[in-house]
């Protein structure tokens, strides 16, 4: 690909996001109970964790790729018991409940950023998925030096952040029509989601570390 690293960065990052997976579920969850900036917010916690696996995979930082090789079945358990965690909160979670804590407290978009952050960067699957889409769309060359490869990173955080940006901005339009029975009813339908989704990628996982 010939083009502008920030715009090859911009592909490389809204491609890696789109897919929804467990972390986009729970900003879809969070932008109809707490807010379109909520849900941004935390899109933008997981955005800059693929940022920095996308720094480990544009520099071809050797010794973090092999400890996270070495360490990746630990991490890939624990970040799924975590998200399972989560989806059983989500799932047994009472939105009034919710409701009534969020208004005595002002914002907790800091919790928002980090929580999202971290379980997204206990994923090293995305490490891979990094390596594979510099690898396969060609767009990492040596040639263009420390300067090119911060301007390609930099163009993964922004395609990244306009992913979730436009989500949340589309999902949020749906807020206004969400009550507290149709809010009940997401929370179970996000908790179980996230439970799902995650059981099915540790089988899949498991099914090819075998193979």
């Amino acid at each position: 690909m010939n083009m502008n690293p920030v715009i090859d960065g911009m592909i490389v990052g809204f491609s890696a996001s789109v897919p929804l997976g467990p972390i986009g579920v729970l900003c879809i969850q969070r932008t109809l109970q707490r807010g379109r900036l909520s849900g941004f917010v935390s899109g933008l916690g997981a955005a800059v964790s693929d940022t920095i696996y996308a720094i480990i995979a544009g520099f071809s930082l050797s010794f973090i790729v092999a400890f996270i090789e070495e360490h990746v079945i630990w991490m890939q358990l624990i970040g799924a018991t975590v998200l399972i965690i989560l989806g059983v909160h989500i799932f047994r979670s009472n939105p009034a409940v919710q409701l009534r804590r969020q208004r005595r407290r002002k914002s907790s978009y800091l919790q928002d950023f980090f929580s999202t952050m971290l379980l997204t960067i206990s994923n090293p699957l995305a490490l891979f998925l990094f390596l594979a889409f510099f690898a396969g769309l060609r767009v990492v060359d040596p040639a263009m030096g420390l300067a090119g490869q911060l301007t390609l990173v930099g163009g993964v955080l922004i395609g990244a952040s306009s992913w979730w940006l436009l989500l949340t901005t589309i999902v949020g339009f749906f807020q206004a029509a969400v009550n507290l029975r149709r809010l009940f009813w997401i929370n179970k339908i996000a908790g179980a989601t996230i439970i799902v989704l995650v059981i099915i990628a540790l089988m899949v996982w498991l099914i090819r570390s075998m193979v």
